[in-house]
């Protein structure tokens, strides 16, 4: 099968995050045990999600490990000129959702196995599909935790999420998390008797504010990034019931991104205590005033050296020499911080397109992956 025709294929599969992805996972389980290769599946709790693996080649030796997530962003409230879930061909791009992120990859790696046809390689290709990898690297854990067991780990990695071919050798840290801020409920017409969570809230939204502004100053910086420090972020506000209310409730979720060079946890330590400090000042008149954080998810960085041996063999696969770092997050730092995996990402398309209606991928650029990964089996051969 071409490479065009399983990413219309793997577009088909709807899997938004919030859904399933076994459908598209036994898909490609089907595709391999047809060409003599055999997969393992990793299954979430309810069975409806999996991680897929698969080694080509002998197995008691490093290879290299070519890795994508199968889920996709949801397309709710985007205006998209065609069905998202059905491949189109115009202007020499493949639209559909997940296109770009990362089915273009998946279906260049998949193009692969059917072109090695038998091929005997000395070196093994592991495949890892994964799920749930846009709401925060979380489905691709119980297989990091299984590979962690085993003797025999890959010796490379590529994370093919888009990068328009380049070698991205660096991303940051993240940790998303929630501050709970309590007040005291009352009639709005009375508000000063009462304690407003939502003014708590802005309190403390002023305090990531200031972090943020002090970090971006005079904190460390990596010139590497196109934002060459840590960024603070809130992305939602919730609280109140209605306008003649002094809501007791309100929440904040907020994210912190680190480059390698700071320590999120130490940042998230801080603002705990700009938190308590706010809550304290409330005390006095309010006993039950409080802002209690809890971190909802956290995934570490790639910094990955620029002399390592995964990036020279990049550089010979595309015969490129420069290298960048991409401001999403990928499971490349999972691989490298906890399985000691050296990683870098490459793959067709570009975050520029991802997360879009009208998402798509160049043909151009799937033709580049193509012959990346001939040039890996022709390298894996020796």
């Amino acid at each position: 099968m071409t490479t065009l025709d399983l990413l219309e294929r793997l577009i088909a599969f709807p899997t938004v995050s919030r859904d399933p992805n076994r459908a598209l996972i036994d898909f490609i389980r089907d595709f391999l045990a047809a060409r003599g290769i055999a997969s393992e599946l990793f299954l979430a709790e309810d069975g409806g999600k999996a991680n897929l693996f698969a080694t080509i080649g002998p197995g008691d030796i490093p290879g290299v490990m070519l890795s994508g997530h199968t889920d996709v962003v949801p397309v709710d409230g985007q205006t998209w000129s065609s069905d998202p879930f059905r491949m189109t061909v115009s202007d020499g791009r493949a639209y559909g959702r997940g296109a770009a992120d990362m089915k273009g990859f998946i279906a260049c790696v998949l193009s692969l196995v059917d072109r090695l046809d038998g091929a005997r390689l000395a070196t093994p290709i592991h495949l890892a599909f994964s799920h749930d990898e846009e709401i925060g690297c979380v489905g691709v854990r119980s297989l990091v935790e299984a590979l962690r067991t085993r003797s025999v780990k890959p010796r490379l990695a590529i994370v093919g999420e888009p990068t328009r071919m380049r070698i991205a050798t660096g991303h940051k840290g993240k940790i998303a998390a929630r501050a709970t801020c309590c007040g005291v409920e009352g009639h709005s017409a009375l508000a000063p008797k009462a304690m407003n969570a939502i003014h708590l809230a802005c309190d403390f939204v002023g305090a990531i504010r200031r972090r943020q502004d002090a970090i971006a100053a005079e904190g460390l910086r990596d010139e590497g990034y196109e934002v060459p420090y840590t960024t603070l972020h809130v992305g939602r506000i919730g609280g109140g019931t209605a306008l003649n209310i002094v809501p007791n409730l309100c929440t904040v979720d907020f994210e912190i991104r680190n480059i390698a060079e700071d320590d999120a946890a130490t940042i998230l330590n801080r603002l705990m205590d700009d938190a308590a400090a706010l809550a304290a000042q409330r005390r006095a008149s309010f006993p039950q005033a409080d802002i209690r954080i809890d971190a909802l998810n956290a995934y570490p960085g790639l910094a990955t050296p620029p002399d390592a041996e995964v990036v020279r063999f990049a550089k010979a696969l595309l015969g490129e020499s420069e290298t960048f770092k991409v401001p999403f997050g990928t499971e490349g730092g999972l691989f490298s911080g906890e399985l000691a995996v050296p990683t870098v990402v490459c793959g067709p398309g570009s975050m520029d397109q991802g997360h879009k209606p009208d998402e798509f991928v160049a043909l151009s650029e799937l033709a580049a992956c193509d012959r990346m990964m001939d040039r890996l089996a022709a390298e894996l051969r020796r």
